[in-house]
C-alpha cells in the first residue's frame, strides 16, 4: 500500500506551501492569510526515492470546542489516523506558540511517526532557530524553507525510512494475480459489477451515492483464472465531499490504484462523460496503471444517446486511446466477459517483458522513418535501448544531447513501441539517459609531466576507450 504522510500544524505555517512543492502542483491555495486551507488536499508525492501520497490539513486547533475550527480540527484527526508519517510543520519566524503545545501532545496520543519541521528558516541560522522547539519534546527539529525547498527532499527521505517496505513475497503475489481495482464516481454501479462478476450478492449496491465508504478486497476465480477484485469508494468532485468519512474514503481508493495492476474505470452512460471521470482517468494515467473502461448503464440509452457518448468519449477521454472501451450493463450482466478478456490483456501488457535486442531494433526503425529534431544546432544520437520496468513498461533510451528531446518526439516513440510489441491497455512510459562521451579525457597535466608526455598518454586512452566501445558494439 502506497505510505501517506499528513501535513499538520497551525494556521499559517506554510504546510500548503510544502504541499505544493511536494506534489509539484498548485492545488493548494497560498497566501498570508491564516486558516485559508479549510478542506484536506490530497496529492501524489513526486520527486523521491519512492511514491507516497501526501495530505495537506487545515490549520489545526485541537481545543476548538464550537463552529469551523471545530470541525476542522476533527479532519485532521481523521487525517492523522490515516497517516503513515506526520510532519508537524512550525514556523521558524513566528516562533513557539502555546498552543503547538497542544499538538504535540496529540500528536504523541495518536501514536504515529512524527517529524518536527521548522519552516521558513530561509537566510537565517538554523541551529539557533530550531533551538526553541526541542521544547516540545518531539526530537530534533529539522530546518527546512518550504517556499524555496531548502531541507525538503531530505525530509521526504526521512518521512519514507519510516514506511515498512512490502515484502518479496508480496510483490511476486501480485505479479503473478492480477490485482483489478474498481474505481469512478459515486452511484456509477462498482459494486454492482463486482457483485455481477461474483456472481452473488457480495458487496451493498444501493441507489444512492457514497455506500460504499472503503476499499474492499475479493478474490475472484472466473473460467480458471484468478483475480483480486478491489471495490472502492467513489471519487466525487472536491468542492461536493462533504462528511467526513467520505472525505478519507478517496485516500483509500487512490491507495487502491496504486496497489492494483489494473484498474477498470466506471462511467455512468446516462450522465455522460463528466470532468470527474476524466481527473480519475489522469490519475490513473499518472500512477501508470493498466486500464479499462467500462461504460455502465449502456442498456437504458437510445440509438441516438449512443452515438452521443461515444462522440463524448472521442473529445474528452481521447488521451486513453491506449485502452479498451466496453459498452456494458452490470445490473443485467451484459458484456462483462469481454470486459473480463481486456482485462486479461492489459495486464498481460503491463506486465510484458521486451527484450533489448527487439528494443533497439525498433528504436533504429523509428530514426529510419523520423529522426529526432535538432535542437541548439545539435541532432540528438540514439544509440540503444532496454527496459527498465513493468507495469507501466519502461523503455529506456541511451544516447547524447538527450534533453535536448522534445516531447513531441517522447510521445511518437511511444506510440512506436505500444503498437510494435502490441500493448493494449498499458501506458508506456520513454526514459533517456545520457550517455558518457567515451573519448572524453578529463585527466590534467600530471605534476612534472611534460607536454608531449602527457598528449602521448591522452591519446593512449583514447585508443583504449575506442576500442572498449567497439568491443560493447559487438556484443549487442
Amino acid at each position: 500500500m502506497l505510505p501517506t504522510i499528513v501535513l499538520v500544524g497551525r494556521p499559517n505555517v506554510g504546510k500548503s506551501t510544502l504541499f505544493n512543492r511536494l506534489t509539484k502542483s498548485r492545488d493548494a491555495l497560498v497566501a498570508d492569510l491564516p486558516g485559508l486551507t479549510r478542506d484536506r488536499h490530497y496529492g501524489r508525492g513526486l520527486g523521491a526515492s519512492q511514491p507516497y501520497l501526501v495530505i495537506d490539513t487545515g490549520g489545526f486547533e485541537p481545543k476548538a470546542e464550537s463552529g469551523i475550527l471545530k470541525e476542522m480540527a476533527k479532519q485532521t484527526l481523521l487525517a492523522i489516523d490515516e497517516a503513515d508519517v506526520v510532519i508537524f510543520i512550525v514556523d521558524g519566524r513566528a516562533g513557539l506558540a502555546p498552543q503547538e503545545f497542544v499538538i504535540a501532545d496529540t500528536l504523541r496520543k495518536a501514536q504515529r511517526p512524527v517529524l518536527l519541521t521548522v519552516n521558513k528558516t530561509e537566510g537565517m541560522q538554523k541551529a539557533v532557530v530550531a533551538a526553541d522547539f526541542f521544547e516540545l519534546g518531539l526530537g530534533e527539529p529539522l530546518s527546512i524553507s518550504s517556499a524555496h525547498g531548502e531541507g525538503v527532499k531530505d525530509l521526504v527521505e526521512l518521512a519514507l525510512e519510516h514506511v515498512t517496505q512490502p515484502s518479496e513475497n508480496e510483490t511476486v503475489v501480485s505479479n503473478k494475480i492480477p490485482r483489478i481495482a474498481i474505481v469512478g464516481r459515486p452511484n456509477v454501479g462498482k459494486s454492482t459489477l463486482v457483485n455481477a462478476l461474483l456472481g452473488e450478492d457480495r458487496v451493498i449496491a444501493f441507489d444512492e451515492p457514497g455506500t460504499t465508504r472503503d476499499s474492499i478486497e475479493i478474490d475472484l476465480e472466473k473460467d480458471g483464472r484468478h483475480y483480486k477484485i478491489i471495490d472502492t469508494a467513489g471519487v466525487r468532485k472536491r468542492g461536493r465531499v462533504f462528511e467526513a468519512i467520505e472525505k478519507f474514503s478517496v485516500i483509500k481508493t487512490m491507495q487502491a490504484i496504486e496497489d492494483a495492476n489494473v484498474a477498470i474505470l466506471v462511467v455512468d452512460a446516462k450522465e455522460g462523460i463528466t470532468e470527474q471521470d476524466a481527473h480519475v482517468a489522469a490519475y490513473i494515467l499518472d500512477s501508470g496503471r493498466a486500464l479499462v473502461v467500462a461504460i455502465n448503464k449502456w442498456d437504458g440509452l437510445e440509438e441516438d444517446e449512443h452515438e452521443w457518448i461515444k462522440r463524448e468519449i472521442d473529445r474528452k477521454l481521447q488521451f486513453l486511446d491506449f485502452a479498451k472501451f466496453h459498452y456494458i450493463s452490470a445490473l443485467r450482466k451484459k458484456g462483462l466477459s469481454e470486459l473480463l478478456t481486456s482485462v486479461d490483456g492489459a495486464f498481460k501488457a503491463a506486465m510484458a517483458k521486451l527484450a533489448t535486442p527487439q528494443l533497439t531494433r525498433v528504436l533504429t526503425d523509428a530514426i529510419a522513418q523520423h529522426q529526432p529534431p535538432i535542437s541548439k544546432g545539435i541532432r540528438p544520437k540514439l544509440r540503444y535501448a532496454h527496459q527498465g520496468g513493468m507495469n507501466p513498461p519502461i523503455v529506456v533510451i541511451h544516447g547524447s544531447h538527450v534533453d535536448d528531446i522534445k516531447d513531441s518526439y517522447k510521445r511518437y516513440l511511444e506510440g512506436i513501441f505500444r503498437k510494435t510489441f502490441q500493448l493494449v491497455g498499458t501506458p508506456l512510459r520513454v526514459q533517456f539517459k545520457q550517455g558518457d562521451n567515451p573519448f572524453a579525457i578529463t585527466d590534467k597535466r600530471k605534476p612534472g609531466e611534460g607536454i608531449v608526455s602527457m598528449r602521448r598518454r591522452k591519446t593512449a586512452q583514447r585508443a583504449e576507450l575506442k576500442a572498449k566501445k567497439l568491443e560493447e558494439d559487438k556484443k549487442r
